[in-house]
């Protein structure tokens, strides 16, 4: 493996670890949705919280009134725990005025771990709702989850 492919695993890793790390630390810009033996996360998160080199990696643009949405969609498993699986997602995002703004989501996987990222542009200060469409290899049904969130330029 090539430095530059390890030091991209590595900006990768990084990225769901402060994913997760923001999840914890900012509980409102975040959540998830039941949907018998799925569920469906999501966060959000200024792309000015990733680290330079992070964004980079990821091909994300880091800048002042870009966001960033991550999507995973779990599996129950039968002891309860969870495993994430792969699928399709889309989504758009629309502000208080009606503004739709539709979300192009890439599917990012490292190892076992599976999701779906999108960019899209906020003012400070601007209530977004988000409607978003999970479907998981091999099922039929989709899964929509409908959440809002402001986010501010720090």
């Amino acid at each position: 493996m090539s430095n530059n492919s390890i030091a991209r695993l590595l900006a990768r890793t990084c990225l769901i670890t402060l994913t997760w790390l923001v999840l914890s630390l900012q509980a409102q810009a975040a959540g998830n949705k039941d949907f018998g033996d799925y569920r469906v996360h999501w966060s959000v998160l200024p792309s000015t919280f990733l680290a330079p080199e992070v964004a980079r990696a990821n091909d994300l643009r880091r800048s002042k009134g870009i966001g960033i949405i991550n999507i995973a969609i779990m599996k129950e498993n039968d002891d309860g725990s969870l495993s994430p699986v792969g699928g399709q997602v889309e989504g758009k995002a629309t502000n208080d005025v009606q503004q739709v703004r539709f979300l192009a989501f890439r599917r990012v996987q490292e190892g076992d771990a599976v999701y779906f990222i999108a960019e899209y542009q906020y003012s400070p200060g601007e209530l977004m709702t988000f409607n978003i469409t999970a479907r998981p290899t091999g099922v039929q049904q989709d899964m929509p989850v409908r959440f809002s969130h402001t986010l501010f330029s720090d």
